[in-house]
């Protein structure tokens, strides 16, 4: 069972998200329909000592990385306890939130006291107006105030993500790009991804990120690689010269990182899923308490993880040699 986890094309695994639930409360444009969603009943997801149990296995073949997502986390009750549970496992190293932090304020200090580390706030517009129109219904005011609790208990760093889409917050990178000098935080701006829709309606939305750097050489800002922000996984990171903070592109579909994913995810409903893009899926359930065959299934899931998820193909139409996933974010804690 000590196996380390690489798979074929020798890329290490260290890293899991976990999806502790599929709901949420808020129902952003790129993310949830508004309505019409069909979640899964909460005897169906992973209990808190199932998780546990799998990634203890997972610690002992190397996982040293957790990220908890959703849908949104905080939906799921008593999620300090869970951390607390994680943050306890020989090995594991680093707890990080990918959190639209309307709830986080109120519980900051209990999942820093529990273990938490790092905290990635979905954040895709800084006007009030839009942001309620973005996650329909969600208020800004809560967000901000979960940043700011963010910094009072130590996270650090604090990222944001913002999802660019055209036409809707693409007028605001300047605003983004001046938080980074005025605060240290890294604003991560990804590309928006055609996950779990079944047209090609998404291309009308999609925004180069090369755009983040003409608007800085616009502004006259001097945009200089920067590497050393912790956990940046795929993002490519920039400093603006004299800021406080960094920025970051992600590039899932036009510039894939694929080559350097050292990540595997674990659905709320007990799936692995070795490819985020890919509908490719192992269900865990059966093998907890069988530590052999569930370090086994995750082996498997390995061996079938594709070289490049091939996202980008999917701008020109090309036949694809693996499914597509037909789930969304929400559902499969992208």
């Amino acid at each position: 069972m000590s196996a380390i986890l690489t798979d074929r094309f020798g890329r290490v695994h260290d890293y899991l998200r976990i999806s502790v639930t599929d709901r949420c409360n808020l129902r952003c444009v790129y993310c949830m329909p508004e309505e019409g969603m069909q979640f899964e009943p909460e005897d169906h997801l992973l209990s808190f000592e199932e998780i546990e149990k799998v990634v203890r296995v997972l610690a002992g073949m190397g996982v040293r990385k957790l990220r908890l997502t959703g849908g949104e986390p905080l939906v799921r009750k008593n999620i300090e306890q869970l951390v607390s549970r994680l943050s306890a496992i020989p090995g594991i190293e680093d707890i990080a939130l990918t959190t639209n932090a309307i709830f986080f304020a109120a519980k900051a200090e209990k999942l820093r006291a529990a273990g938490l580390t790092r905290i990635n706030i979905s954040l895709d517009s800084l006007r009030a107006d839009r942001f309620s129109l973005i996650t329909r219904g969600g208020d800004i005011r809560r967000v901000l105030e979960g940043i700011d609790a963010a910094y009072r208990v130590g996270l650090d760093p604090i990222k944001l993500n913002v999802v660019l889409m055209k036409g809707i917050n693409d007028d605001e990178i300047d605003d983004f790009l001046q938080m980074t000098i005025d605060r240290k935080v890294q604003v991560r701006f990804i590309e928006y991804m055609p996950i779990g829709h079944e047209d090609a309606g998404w291309k009308n939305k999609y925004v180069p990120l090369s755009t983040v750097l003409d608007r800085c050489v616009e502004r006259g800002w001097e945009a200089a690689p920067f590497g050393e922000v912790y956990g940046n996984g795929p993002s490519q990171n920039y400093r603006i010269e004299g800021a406080a903070g960094t920025f970051g592109l992600i590039h899932p579909v036009s510039d894939h990182f694929c080559q350097t994913c050292n990540r595997l995810r674990l659905t709320a409903d007990g799936n692995i899923k070795p490819c985020l893009y890919w509908s490719d899926e192992f269900n865990v359930r059966k093998h907890i308490g069988d530590d052999q065959a569930l370090a086994d299934l995750f082996l498997r899931a390995l061996d079938i993880k594709p070289e490049s998820h091939e996202m980008a193909k999917a701008l020109i139409n090309e036949q694809q040699s693996h499914t597509p996933t037909l789930r969304r974010m929400s559902q499969i804690g992208g």
